[in-house]
């Protein structure tokens, strides 16, 4: 096999600072300049799931076995990258002659994807091997196509094999795909040989809580859409005409609501009717890719089990912040090794002018190291496409804390953040909790003992901390009276009996830096190896309070997003009697709101902040692209060098400011750690260190991070205050 630069290397030149550079014109020029040898090849580094190993590994499946509609990503050349990036650097600017003039599906194409010649050449490779050639996108970039597991032994020098992964059988590749040397100037990888699904960012409704403390509305308070209103002070908004009229706003699923009927029975329920009568559509879009309509797949011997739940949160909660828009659910069905809502992505990226959306929103998530670098790719230049075409993206920044390798459990693999929402041409929507509870403050500052019509009962902006469930939260054991050491190795905790057991975990907003967006794990799942994160965007420098540590961090902002954990949580007409009773059964939307279901999670937050921008828009009668440009320029505006007292989510007015985000500096995302080998749970943040440090029993980074002043992990840039936001967006 001839050796070649690392794929990582390669790659990062071409994500580096863009040169100055005259725009493209025309189809780029070939980069496959010699026909493909077999008895030459180049392995595709990045492609192999950690969980396909040897422990987990039942054997091969037969040659017989179909793969329907894998998906080869392409890459352009470095230097229609440097073009491109620079491009979308004068979209952005606004002293810039090309301020917002987007380019169409078309032009991109164009310009900024592959030589045709490099995309007919790998189909035809691909067709020489036997495989079915379903689909290309109008850029190249991505080919969608067919064939049996012995196709792709034969062809990419691979295995597909079962493994048993926590008791659920799935099939993977066992090893990294190769390919002949000759394509790999234009061939990334391949997006996923495997079946497992990225993970959507949403919490259930807790149990109640277990700290002793009452409320105004009893033991929890769910929010309704006026709650929301009220807090983040989108009322006057509403009052003066932006209600996201004139907007789209998408939502990337997998599957189709059990029933739309849900959706409506949430507006007319909260009051958001009086809005507009707003539209919901469920469409499958075109786009050169195959794309199935999915249908419902929320039934429990479906591998979506639950993603309906997730759509149903993403329609009811975009249109909570912007009742107005039109809310079209995207989704195509998941084939057998590709998730369907990368398919409805990257198709309506590519589709026709007229009908792409003003704002995306994305729920779902996977950590960059368990990604893979083919896949991260996918998501870095889905969302390039966008930020080109004006089109902003929002994405969960995750569930797990700062340890998204580890889906929820005990951290093994340490600090890692999602491959879905790292990229710098995407928005990073971080998790909230209220503080009132945790910090001793009385509720009923905050929430009137009585429902309105709307069935809100927030009276104002509510004090915000990171959410964090797991036993080592700072502000949990501060509020018990004990230290993670010794509260997370208590049979109070570690017991399946015990009464805080359901803190053994790493639940909470996400955040950190990106640190394998590119390259690959020497260890599976932990960030090291060959592993580089995208490099810091400008826009990200010089915030107060953002490391100077060379990557893009994320969160950007945050939101709202406990399932009750401290108190309250998000509510959801959700009445799918198939999957209800995997959270306890029966949910439906025919009683009061308190009876339906209840969910967190930064599913949550996503799409409400899509909904925010949606408003924005509207105000501004312009696509942003990526609104991070405006939204760092504004927080260090605010924040200054360092930070503004006056905007402390903790002390501000919380009735008459002039906040556009409100500064999170209470609290932190601290997980439980334990070593890979080994049963005491030691793991945990020391003396101060604020970023993570190495523990005197783990070789991995502790999973933890404290607020601070400005800018930080747990919080981002911080909460928003919607009609100072929208009202003070520059024109």
């Amino acid at each position: 096999m001839r050796s070649i630069l690392p794929r990582s290397l390669c790659i990062l030149s071409m994500l580096a600072a863009a040169t100055s550079l005259a725009a493209p014109s025309g189809f780029p020029q070939p980069a496959i300049t010699a026909s493909a040898n077999p008895a030459h090849l180049t392995m595709l580094r990045g492609n192999t799931r950690p969980e396909a190993n040897a422990a987990n590994d039942q054997g091969a499946v037969a040659d017989t076995l179909p793969l329907e509609h894998m998906m080869l990503q392409l890459k352009r050349s470095p230097e229609r990258e440097a073009a491109l990036r620079q491009l979308i650097d004068e979209l952005h600017d606004p002293t810039s002659p090309g301020y917002h003039q987007w380019l169409t599906p078309q032009e991109f194409a164009q310009h900024y994807g592959v030589a045709p010649q490099d995309s007919a050449t790998v189909k035809q490779w691909l067709q020489a091997q036997g495989f079915t050639v379903n689909g290309v996108t109008p850029s190249g970039l991505e080919i969608d196509f067919s064939g049996t597991a012995g196709q792709v032994r034969q062809a990419f020098r691979t295995e597909i094999h079962h493994y048993l992964v926590d008791g659920v059988a799935h099939i993977a590749n066992a090893a990294d795909p190769q390919i002949p040397a000759a394509l790999a100037p234009a061939v990334a990888g391949i997006v996923s040989l495997h079946d497992f699904r990225p993970k959507a960012q949403f919490a259930h409704r807790g149990p109640k809580p277990l700290y002793t403390y009452t409320t105004t509305n009893g033991t929890f308070h769910g929010l309704a859409a006026d709650d929301l209103a009220t807090i983040y002070n989108l009322k006057p908004l509403f009052a003066a005409g932006y209600t996201g009229k004139g907007q789209s706003i998408m939502v990337v699923e997998d599957t189709y609501l059990y029933t739309t009927s849900d959706w409506q029975v949430f507006r007319s329920t909260f009051g958001l009717q009086k809005y507009s009568s707003g539209s919901l559509a469920q469409v499958s879009p075109t786009g050169g890719l195959p794309c199935t309509n999915p249908g419902f797949q929320g039934k429990k011997s479906d591998p979506g089990y639950g993603d309906d739940s997730e759509a149903a949160i993403d329609v009811e909660w975009a249109s909570a912040a912007a009742p107005n828009a039109a809310i079209v659910l995207a989704a195509c069905k998941d084939t057998t090794i590709t998730f369907g809502g990368l398919i409805a992505l990257v198709n309506a990226l590519n589709g026709p002018k007229a009908g792409l959306p003003s704002v995306v929103s994305i729920s779902y998530g996977e950590a960059e190291a368990v990604n893979g670098e083919a896949a991260n790719l996918t998501y870095y230049l889905a969302y390039q496409q966008a930020a080109a075409e004006g089109v902003s993206i929002f994405v969960s920044s995750g569930d797990e804390n700062a340890a998204s390798a580890d889906n929820g459990n005990p951290a093994k693999h340490g600090i890692s953040v999602s491959g879905f929402t790292s990229t710098p041409y995407n928005v990073s929507v971080g998790g909230l909790d209220f503080g009132y509870t945790a910090l001793g403050v009385d509720p009923s500052i905050y929430w009137s003992a009585t429902n309105n019509k709307a069935f809100g009962s927030a009276l104002s902006y509510i004090q915000e901390v990171p959410w964090d469930n797991s036993c080592a939260s700072g502000l949990v054991n501060a509020f018990l009276g004990t230290t993670p050491a010794v509260f997370c190795n208590s049979t109070d905790v570690t017991s399946s009996s015990g009464a805080f057991n359901s803190l053994l975990n790493a639940v909470g907003g996400s955040g950190g830096p990106s640190g394998c967006a590119l390259g690959t794990p020497a260890v599976d799942g932990v960030v090291g190896g060959s592993c580089v994160g995208y490099p810091k965007p400008a826009w990200q420098r010089g915030v107060a309070g953002n490391p100077n540590d060379g990557v893009r961090d994320i969160p950007d902002v945050a939101l709202f997003a406990s399932n009750g954990f401290w108190d309250a949580y998000y509510i959801v007409c959700w009445s799918n009697p198939n999957t209800a009773p995997a959270v306890g059964g029966g949910f439906t939307c025919t009683g009061a709101p308190s009876t339906w279901a209840g969910f967190g999670g930064t599913s949550v937050s996503s799409p409400i902040m899509a909904g925010i921008q949606a408003l924005v828009n509207q105000k501004t009668k312009s696509r942003w692209g990526n609104p991070n440009t405006v939204y760092y320029s504004l927080a260090k505006q605010e924040y200054g060098r360092s930070g503004s007292a006056a905007c402390n989510s903790t002390t501000v007015d919380k009735f008459n400011n002039g906040c556009i985000f409100y500064d999170i500096t209470q609290g932190d995302i601290q997980s439980i750690c334990k070593k890979f080998q080994g049963t005491a749970y030691d793991c945990f943040i020391a003396k101060g260190d604020k970023y993570g440090v190495l523990s005197t029993s783990d070789s991995s980074l502790v999973p933890a991070y404290l607020t601070n002043v400005g800018w930080d992990f747990p919080s981002g840039i911080g909460s928003v205050n919607a009609y100072n936001l929208v009202m003070g967006w520059p024109q």
